[in-house]
């Protein structure tokens, strides 16, 4: 590596972690409301899970973008990751697994989403490296864009995790370690771009996959529990209507 070259992964990095950070973004409103109402529950799994849709599909249209059947496979992938990944942890045999003193129902359910987070957010580096190959200005417009997707990233973690006794403080730091694998894996990107490029579509396909999943299987049928299904229709047509219109602008 030349000298030139190392103020550019030192930027990909702080950027990459800066992604990483927003995660915990996604905690802030259970500082404000230390005892949420179920309405209130409801409407934010609707908002997560609109939000999370809406950006799930922007990766997938990324990754057909470079590659469509890559893309494809790597939705059936992470699809069919997450049904084993669920079996197994349903398995009486793990009811024992631990997480933050929960139940050990509450535990696999926490320990399946905060894992669905982290291993995307592999993906998600990944594509962080790739785009600086292309030049700092795409390079900064993902770390923006992935940023603000991290987000309800955030936010879905803490709802699983907050109303089960974590407090906003650790669901926050919960938050930003399942975000971490995107410095971690920016920088190599960025520096090797011919060896990670051509598996890029196969991640953001298996990311895309996962999370459309966690929304379908996890906050919807949660939003449902908790509010109306009009509340819950309403609250997630906004929300992917504001994401697929965010996601447009900065584009």
């Amino acid at each position: 590596m030349t000298a030139m070259e190392a103020p550019g992964a030192t930027q990909v990095f702080l950027l990459a972690l800066m992604t990483a950070a927003a995660t915990g973004a996604g905690a802030l409103p259970f500082l404000f409301a230390k005892r949420p109402s179920r309405k209130w529950m409801g409407a934010s799994n609707a908002l997560a899970g609109g939000l999370m849709l809406a950006a799930s599909f922007g990766l997938i249209y990324e990754g057909a973008s470079r590659g469509l059947f890559r893309t494809t496979a790597g939705m059936v992938l992470g699809l069919l990751f997450i049904l084993l990944t669920r079996a197994f942890l349903q398995e009486e045999k793990h009811d024992r697994v631990a997480f933050a003193a929960m139940s050990p129902l509450d535990a696999r359910k926490a320990v399946l989403i905060v894992g669905i987070m982290t291993l995307h957010s592999f993906t998600e580096g990944i594509g962080i490296g790739v785009s600086f190959g292309g030049g700092e200005a795409l390079g900064v417009f993902i770390s923006v864009a992935l940023a603000v997707h991290n987000v309800p990233e955030g936010l879905a973690i803490s709802l699983v995790l907050v109303p089960r006794g974590v407090s906003a403080l650790r669901a926050a730091m919960w938050s930003v370690f399942s975000s971490l694998p995107q410095p971690l894996m920016a920088v190599p990107a960025f520096l090797f771009v011919g060896l990670f490029e051509p598996v890029l579509p196969v991640g953001l396909g298996f990311a895309g996959g996962a999370m459309i999943w966690m929304v379908f299987s996890e906050l919807l049928p949660d939003a449902l529990e908790e509010t109306s299904s009009n509340a819950v229709a309403v609250v997630t047509t906004l929300a992917v209507t504001a994401m697929v219109l965010f996601q447009f602008l900065i584009r």
